[in-house]
């Protein structure tokens, strides 16, 4: 029992700094947090944030692999989208929150491992469960709406990328007045769609 209440202890003290980031971000946005607000709200040491996360990036992409978690969850709860251009609309909560400003997008890229930089946990294992959906999605309409000529799972990892190319895409002045989910649309039926016959072109 004595073995177990500093373990405990520890839990108890990583939770009050989740708590507080997280109120810090519903005030502030995520680029309003910071360290010594964070442990200051928490009421600990500067210190014990770092024995819990190496730098407040850490912390960011815990919080922000479990909101990718719950939205996926919400997202795949409902049946496949019926037509290639309804994936788009499906994601959009997803693609939303990812991009909704260049910290939340920046800690998503290098903490999912997408930019050979660095990998947390839930963040990279986010990304493979969305390519998981888009595969399960993408089999449920071969043969139908999408093509056949190409694996589903290549097919999904496709998608996977024009989704974070659509999210990138809102932070250059040329194309940042649309929604992410609104710029991937155009990728995707020519991407999914069977290809035309001669006769057909």
């Amino acid at each position: 029992m004595e073995t177990r209440a500093p373990q405990k202890r520890r839990l108890e003290t990583r939770q009050k700094l989740i708590d507080a980031a997280t109120e810090i971000i519903a005030d502030r946005g995520y680029a309003g947090l910071r360290v010594e607000d964070v442990v200051a709200r928490a009421r600990v040491a500067k210190g014990t944030f770092f024995s819990h996360f190496d730098d407040k990036d850490r912390l960011m992409a815990l919080l922000i692999g479990q909101e990718l978690e719950r939205i996926l969850a919400d997202i795949a709860a409902g049946p496949p989208p019926p037509t290639i251009g309804d994936f788009a609309t499906r994601l959009a909560p997803l693609m939303e929150y990812m991009a909704q400003d260049r910290v939340v997008f920046d800690v998503v890229l290098r903490f999912s491992g997408a930019a050979a930089i660095e990998t947390t946990e839930l963040i990279s294992l986010n990304f493979l469960h969305q390519v998981e959906l888009f595969t399960a999605w993408i089999r449920a309409l071969q043969g139908t709406v999408v093509r056949t000529d190409v694996d589903a799972m290549l097919l999904a990892e496709g998608v996977h990328a024009f989704v974070i190319q659509a999210m990138a895409l809102k932070f250059c002045a040329l194309h940042n007045t649309n929604q992410s989910h609104e710029r991937l649309a155009p990728y995707l039926e020519p991407w999914l769609a069977p290809p035309k016959s001669a006769d057909e072109s």
